[in-house]
């Protein structure tokens, strides 16, 4: 009997993966082990190796398929053998790459969305919704179209409809009929959906809102040699997650320095010692918001709409730049760490994001972020905020600071720029003031 091979499940909150590209073809013989094609989630890049020695009876999915996690996606056995029962359903069969030479999948009216005959669904914030969300959503009268999707490609999945429902009442048919009236996007910044915007049953159609997105013209002949990348992967993840804090959120965001002679000396220490050497500024300074940000709940926290969460523990996210796009790794419980472990722990999950093999559910369950531009020379920035969290902390360039001493005479010191952005709708201006004044005595008074 010829053997599945499935697609795996890589982490809890992963519902399915994208496959890059096959290594292997139909008739290829294949040994135990070996790689069959590369797939990634939204999250990092894997192998799925063909799980018994054979010949490739079939592939089901061409490179570029959004394939659901556990299905199958291709067949070993023995030459001759019939594969037409692990064929997937033809409608899943036929999902196409995004690709120019690809004919487009027909639509049909009002498919019947299943596992088994899956179906990426356009939408105004996702590249589809998965079954589960789709009919949890319908049962408790909520648009999943309307959602920015968590899930690979912007995919709207079943947590992101439990974050919708987080604190909502049940609704009537009134209200479950009225639901239809609410656009995607809206006439406010960044697509924000407006009073005006939201038409009721028995009003006058309301103009459409703008496009988020501009209609232009281009061409080779108008504007020479040009390049047109699909937004997918962590882009479209990426893309989707900052419209959604912008639209969903009271950003607000404010800057400070910080004396950086102590970190400074201490990096310098670290550098020639033997067992520290690893030791970097970002290490210094993520050790200090994780000391310091144990005594400022209103920060390390989520805004849920009807409720904040306040943890007591720091469990902290931070950016990391990869060729696929921007990843934000979480150090648990960096509150309890050393520096040494924190150093540590960062340059682990860093490499691993850079290479694609990071764990998906290391990237989830942050309760406040630090991102670092400072080795760009950016002096001050907007960070914006990983929702639901109510911080994200923006580290910036050292450069020297005119300082006035006491005799009047004036001292250029190095200083650490810091920016941090906040939900005004969860904490306040003078809590995050604090905040920034506990980060500057922390960073001067820091001891090894």
């Amino acid at each position: 009997m010829a053997t599945e091979v499935l697609m795996p499940r890589q982490g809890q909150s992963v519902e399915s993966c994208i496959i890059i590209g096959w290594k292997v073809k139909e008739g290829d013989t294949v040994a135990q082990g070996q790689a069959l094609c590369e797939v990634e989630t939204d999250k990092a890049t894997f192998e799925v190796e063909a799980p018994a020695a054979g010949t490739v009876l079939g592939v089901f999915y061409p490179a570029g398929s959004d394939v659901p996690v556990l299905k199958v996606i291709a067949a070993i056995g023995k030459p001759g053998e019939d594969v037409s029962l692990l064929r997937p359903a033809a409608e899943a069969a036929e999902t196409k790459p995004e690709t120019g030479n690809v004919k487009p999948e027909a639509k049909a009216a009002a498919p019947a969305v299943t596992v088994s005959n899956f179906k990426v669904q356009d939408s105004g914030l996702s590249s589809g919704v998965s079954p589960r969300a789709r009919k949890l959503a319908a049962s408790k009268g909520i648009d999943a179209s309307a959602l920015a999707g968590s899930g690979p490609d912007g995919r709207v999945i079943e947590r992101d409809v439990k974050a919708a429902l987080e604190g909502k009442a049940p609704l009537s048919p009134a209200a479950k009929a009225k639901l239809a009236s609410i656009p995607n996007l809206g006439s406010g910044i960044g697509g924000r959906i407006l009073a005006a915007d939201i038409q009721t049953l028995s009003a006058t159609p309301a103009p459409a809102p703008a496009p988020a997105v501009p209609a232009v013209s281009y061409s080779v002949e108008q504007m020479g040699a040009l390049k047109e990348i699909a937004v997918k992967g962590v882009r479209k993840l990426v893309a989707g997650r900052m419209l959604s804090s912008m639209q969903t959120t009271a950003q607000l965001t404010m800057h400070t320095s910080a004396d950086a002679r102590t970190i400074l000396a201490a990096r310098k220490k670290f550098k020639d010692s033997a067992d520290k050497g690893g030791i970097t500024i970002n290490d210094l300074v993520l050790y200090a918001v994780a000391q310091t940000l144990v005594n400022f709940p209103d920060l390390n926290a989520y805004w849920l709409g009807e409720k904040i969460v306040q943890f007591e523990n720091v469990h902290l996210g931070f950016a990391v730049d990869t060729p696929r796009g921007l990843m934000v790794p979480v150090i648990r419980f960096a509150n309890k760490l050393s520096l040494e472990e924190m150093a540590a722990e960062s340059k682990r999950l860093g490499a691993a994001c850079i290479k694609g093999t990071v764990d998906p559910d290391a990237l989830k369950g942050g309760t406040f972020t630090v991102t670092n531009l400072g080795a760009a020379g950016i002096e001050m920035f907007t960070p914006v905020l990983n929702a639901p969290e109510v911080g994200i902390l923006g580290i910036c360039a050292i450069l020297p600071k005119p300082v006035m001493k006491k005799d009047g005479g004036v001292e250029f010191i190095p200083h650490i720029g810091l920016s941090i952005t906040f939900n005004h709708c969860a904490t306040d201006g003078a809590p995050a003031g604090r905040f920034l004044a506990a980060m500057r005595q922390k960073l001067a008074d820091l001891a090894f």
